[in-house]
């Protein structure tokens, strides 16, 4: 469990400070502050000009009736800083509004073999209930049919992070504007001169990818710009399968001279791939890719990314969810936050647009 809402703390004077000042001892000092009864009247004025004059919190007493909502986040993974993102989100806002979180990784039936049937993991749900949680925020989730009936069933209020698939009509989501996304990459390399431009997309099926490929496409179609089949090539989010996928491009007949990576981590594995063939970023191959993670700073050249309010998108659902269990439906379904282009080192003009030999 994740706690993100803790009792306030004061800076303020102890008890016994409050007692040495009116005179008294701790325990008499503590009856006023609770309300007791059996204190003379003018040794309770005493006290409370003392309170009063200190400046003295007087912190609640714990009501089991009014403890912190339960709101469960289950996660698709923990061990990504992409997740921790995700994680930064949903805690800032659970810690303002006064909740617990309780974090969980899986549910999620996207790595099912083909030949199984996808079922609900009804232990997982069923304990939803039990520990009395309040809503759940699922992040990149791929639920099955019986899993949305769970939910509807039990009217447990919900929001999806991201979700790997359309939902269903009525599922409140909240996700990037990824078609864009991939449109400011694309747009990006056009401008510095670039033509012959490659994508490394994550799984074919899954929501962002296809905006993304969907954007890019979208741009070279604007710029007048021939799309080229070979150039889609499909890593699944892995960063040592965008390595092979890279490989593949530069070993077609005209090789790209630019990359658009879908995610950061693919980028990273183009990067891999580049450097075993002995080419530089980005005098060889400019390479932009989409999040924005710690790792785009980190490494070098500094990769220029699409960033995506990962923080921001799990806090708004956060929010959403709240007015759920309020009893309030969002008058819409889908909320989008707006991408943006941060440009660092690697990206550059292809060589050709330098006047040297190369490919162009």
């Amino acid at each position: 469990m994740v706690r993100t809402a803790s009792a306030s703390t004061s800076a303020g004077p102890t008890l016994a400070v409050v007692a040495r000042e009116a005179g008294v001892s701790v325990p008499t000092a503590s009856k006023v502050v609770n309300g007791r009864e059996d204190v003379a009247p003018e040794t309770r004025r005493r006290v409370a000009e003392a309170l009063d004059r200190l400046g003295y919190v007087r912190r609640p007493r714990y009501d089991p009736t009014r403890a912190p909502r339960l709101v469960d986040l289950v996660m698709h993974s923990l061990v990504s800083s992409w997740s921790g993102a995700v994680l930064h989100g949903v805690e800032e806002a659970a810690y303002d509004a006064g909740l617990e979180v309780v974090v969980s990784a899986g549910l999620d039936r996207s790595r099912s073999g083909p030949q199984e049937k996808p079922r609900p993991e009804r232990d997982r749900l069923d304990r939803l209930l039990v520990r009395g949680s309040s809503g759940v925020l699922f992040n990149l989730a791929e639920l099955t049919a019986a899993q949305y009936a769970w939910l509807e069933h039990h009217r447990v209020p919900f929001v999806m992070i991201d979700p790997a698939v359309e939902p269903p009509p009525g599922v409140v989501s909240v996700g990037a504007a990824n078609w864009q996304g991939g449109v400011t990459a694309t747009e990006h390399l056009l401008r510095l001169g670039h033509e012959r431009i490659a994508v490394v997309a994550g799984q074919q099926h899954r929501l962002c990818s296809s905006a993304r490929v969907a954007g890019y496409r979208s741009a070279l179609a604007a710029a007048g710009v021939h799309h080229r089949p070979e150039y889609v090539r499909h890593a699944g989010f892995d960063r040592a399968a965008a390595r092979r996928r890279m490989r593949e491009l530069l070993d077609l007949p005209a090789p790209p001279t630019a990359v658009f990576a879908c995610s950061d981590a693919m980028a990273l594995g183009v990067y891999e791939a580049l450097a075993e063939r002995d080419m530089t970023v980005p005098a060889d191959m400019s390479v932009v890719g989409f999040d924005d993670l710690p790792e785009a700073r980190w490494v070098t050249p500094a990769l220029t990314t699409v960033r995506q309010p990962l923080s921001e998108m799990a806090a708004t659902a956060l929010r959403l969810l709240l007015r759920m269990m309020d009893g309030h439906h969002p008058e819409s379904t889908r909320t989008e936050l707006s991408t943006r282009l941060v440009e660092r080192a690697s990206t550059a003009p292809p060589r050709t647009a330098w006047g040297s030999a190369g490919a162009g």
